[in-house]
């Protein structure tokens, strides 16, 4: 996956990690005049195409699963598994993109119908719709504050733990990426590992956890209610199926959706081109510029574009995904420097970013001693 060595856009420098300037010359005023007026309209109708869409395809890949790999030899249902598996949690991720521009009151001019609508695809998908719609919404107001962000804060080179630096060898990094792949996501979720640090134990399943506010409280239940009703048609599923089956053509690839989720999200807010900022350099332009566009190859397209549209995303998070190319085009002029895309193969990025950003340290010899870059061990 990804493009590796294309050269065609002058954002795509010869030094993909030199670093990005920390003093943006423009406002965000500046960038939504480059954007074309069209480009932050929500139509329903064409957001619920995807929607559907997406469910076809995903009813087509279970049909396939279900009808055939069971009649094929056993070697060759071995490695059927797995392509289902990818396939389907590919388009399931998809899915759950759209539910997180619900979120962002991306789908459509109503509020009501994008919490509908990303209510049932995030709880389908065993996430907590609104919980997590809230701390994301930190999240972006907070981009990249060592002192108020919400997920993925690094940490200083004299807070690194021991256990960080016995991993720090190739199949410690192995360890760390599959653990952080495949439980990064539930755990923070479930303990708020990697997120902000609060005064108390904080989770998104709490109404009363201090992620929220008073008003969020209400909202994080009916979360939780959601999901409870899930938890409880699969149960339902197993009784009728059997564990195995459901494992198989839903736990699976539902797990590949957080697999899918961590390792977009860590790529685009972890590369040593990118700075973090405490609180006497931080400003939102400054946050929201500190991250990174990827190049997911042919999974940019079902992934809904989320991949490589996260710059624009992280400056104006309400333009619906397809315009957000567009959009993005439209504000790279004007964005220079400031723009980045990385096209490192995935999978060579991941180990790149495992091994150089372990840390973050401001430069001694630097004016800006709020400003905090990543280091290797």
């Amino acid at each position: 996956m990804g493009a590796g060595g294309r050269m065609s856009d002058p954002s795509e420098g010869k030094n993909i990690l030199e670093r990005v300037p920390v003093d943006p010359p423009f406002s965000l005023s500046d960038l939504k005049k480059a954007i074309p007026a069209h480009c932050f309209e929500r139509s329903v109708i064409r957001s619920s195409y995807y929607v559907v869409h997406d469910l076809i395809v995903a009813y087509v890949f279970y049909f396939l699963a279900n009808t055939y790999i069971p009649l094929l030899p056993t070697p060759l249902a071995y490695l059927a598994w797995p392509v289902y598996w990818f396939c389907q949690a590919s388009i399931l991720t998809g899915l759950w993109v759209i539910g997180h521009e619900c979120g962002h009151h991306a789908f459509s001019e109503y509020q009501w119908i994008d919490d509908t609508v990303g209510f049932i695809l995030h709880s389908a998908l065993l996430t907590p719709y609104f919980s997590w719609k809230y701390s994301h919404r930190n999240h972006h107001a907070n981009t990249n504050s060592l002192d108020n962000d919400e997920v993925y804060i690094p940490k200083r080179k004299s807070k690194i733990a021991v256990y960080s630096k016995m991993l720090n060898n190739p199949p410690g990094r192995v360890f760390t990426l599959v653990f952080r792949l495949t439980l990064g996501f539930p755990l923070y979720l479930f303990t708020n590992i990697s997120g902000k640090k609060y005064g108390r134990f904080a989770n998104h399943f709490d109404p009363l956890s201090p992620i929220f506010t008073e008003r969020e409280r209400a909202q994080v239940l009916l979360s939780d209610i959601g999901l409870l009703a899930m938890c409880y048609a699969l149960k339902l599923l197993v009784s009728s199926k059997g564990a195995a089956w459901v494992t198989s053509m839903y736990g699976i690839p539902v797990l590949g959706v957080s697999v899918f989720f961590v390792l977009i999200t860590y790529l685009h807010h972890t590369h040593l081109s990118l700075p973090h900022y405490d609180s006497t350099e931080w400003n939102w332009i400054k946050g929201a510029l500190s991250t990174i566009d990827r190049d997911f190859g042919f999974l940019n397209r079902v992934l809904h574009d989320v991949t490589h549209t996260h710059v624009l995303h992280h400056l104006i998070s309400y333009i619906p995904h397809y315009h957000a190319k567009e959009a993005r085009d439209a504000i790279k002029p004007v964005l220079g420097e400031y723009y980045k895309i990385d096209r490192t193969p995935i999978f060579k990025a991941m180990w790149r970013e495992a091994k150089e950003c372990i840390y973050i340290e401001p430069d001694e010899d630097s004016e800006h001693k709020g400003v905090y870059w990543y280091h290797k061990l």
